[in-house]
């Protein structure tokens, strides 16, 4: 069990360490304890299925999983046992294939896809105006929104009506049950307007969040039908709403809607690209 009771986004920072490159990296074996694996041999065979998926998304493994070794005391004498420096990205394909039970797993779910996706989306994300980052975020969602529909058309949802369906039941999720519409009105948009150009980074983040894993889940679960389709983006959705309340963080209906619209922020800065 870990030492860390309390868990919180700073619960995986407190471990992060920094090389002399100025990257970022965990330990493996103190990531064992945050997680709460008692022994290493059960933590290391989640290593290796995280290795396997790292392998699978055309990774090189050993550019995220580094053997090394190190000197713990055993009682009186000092002992070299093994470790692995682990990126980031290690670090959330492991969360990914841990134990789904663990409630600290749903955590490190969370905290290593949102920031693995962060610093996909630009290395210096954290420097980025909030504007800078919604447009970053909204680009990915587009993006990724491709690969969902593709996902959910090999399970079955084909039609365009039957995609709006099945759309519907991952804000229902992630929203406490409102769909898009119910969540336009709560916006105080209009019908010509798409709610995801009227979000703050935070809970576009979150809708992020919710389109990858549930793309993930229907390719990885091999999900048929486009009942289980909508059950399966409804329950991400839903996950992704639990583990912002366990969190401590506000729920997505709750967060402010910006003034300015994701086109609005748009066409200033194309304004800007001709002076």
């Amino acid at each position: 069990m870990s030492d860390i009771v309390e868990y919180s986004v700073d619960t995986f920072d407190i471990i992060k360490q920094v090389n002399e490159d100025g990257e970022e990296f965990w330990h493996a074996r103190e990531l064992q304890k945050v997680l709460e694996y008692a022994e290493w041999r059960n933590f290391n065979s989640v290593i290796d299925k995280a290795k396997i998926a790292c392998e699978q998304s055309g990774n090189l493994v050993v550019d995220h999983f580094v053997d090394v070794n190190k000197m713990v005391r055993a009682g009186v004498a000092d002992k070299e046992i093994d470790d692995i420096m682990l990126s980031r990205y290690a670090c959330y394909l492991i969360v990914m294939n841990g134990d789904p039970r663990k409630e600290i797993i749903a955590l490190g779910q969370t905290y290593f896809a949102v920031k693995t996706r962060q610093q996909e989306i630009i290395e210096n994300y954290d420097s980025f105006s909030e504007a800078q980052k919604r447009l970053a975020i909204r680009n990915e969602i587009v993006n990724h929104n491709k690969a969902l529909a593709d996902a959910a058309k090999k399970a079955g949802v084909e039609a365009p009506v039957e995609y709006a369906v099945f759309q519907n039941y991952g804000y229902k999720g992630l929203y406490g049950g409102m769909d898009m519409k119910a969540i336009q009105e709560h916006k105080g948009l209009k019908k010509s307007q798409k709610i995801l150009d009227h979000m703050g980074s935070t809970e576009l983040a979150a809708n992020l969040f919710r389109a990858t894993q549930t793309e993930e889940k229907l390719r990885r679960d091999n999900i048929h039908g486009k009942e289980q389709a909508n059950q399966t983006h409804f329950d991400v959705g839903a996950k992704v709403r639990k583990t912002i309340k366990e969190l401590g963080g506000t729920m997505p209906e709750d967060l402010p809607t910006p003034e300015k619209s994701i086109k609005q922020i748009e066409r200033e800065v194309e304004k800007k690209k001709l002076k």
